[in-house]
């Protein structure tokens, strides 16, 4: 399945931005919408952090494993994850790049490692409905670092 990349322009500089998104519990703040009851352990902040959180949705208790994999200041922080008791493994990447004015164009794109049997029946469907989500934690991102 193809990847969906959603981006925004956050207006700081992209070594404030990177260090804000390394620290995987600061995800929390803009991804709330969609997973709830976060757990953190491993590392504090780039390679080896760890998050658990539960989708956000009614009658679900599908719960997602996350952890930080790279992190290569101040441009790139991959992450890996696996949900749905290991049916679907996604990787998460965030490119930095700068602007004009010491703004920061960021772009998370999410990758199906492995999609689950029901996500593969229709991509263009799986990948809209996670688009719009994304979108929105990426504006919640910029709103919150402005």
């Amino acid at each position: 399945m193809k990847p969906v990349t959603v981006s925004v322009e956050v207006p700081k500089p992209r070594q404030e931005v990177f260090d804000f998104l390394a620290v995987l519990a600061n995800h929390e703040s803009f991804l709330d919408h969609m997973l709830v009851d976060w757990k953190f352990s491993g590392s504090r902040s780039g390679v080896g952090a760890k998050a658990e959180a539960k989708t956000n949705a009614p009658m679900s208790q599908d719960w997602t494993d996350f952890e930080i994999i790279e992190a290569e200041a101040p441009g790139r922080i991959v992450e890996e994850a696996v949900g749905l008791k290991g049916k679907r493994r996604t990787r998460g990447t965030y490119t930095l790049e700068d602007l004009s004015d010491g703004r920061t164009k960021v772009s998370f794109e999410f990758a199906w490692i492995e999609a689950a049997r029901a996500e593969s029946l229709c991509p263009p469907l799986t990948r809209a409905f996670i688009k719009r989500p994304n979108g929105k934690a990426m504006r919640r991102l910029a709103k919150q670092l402005a």
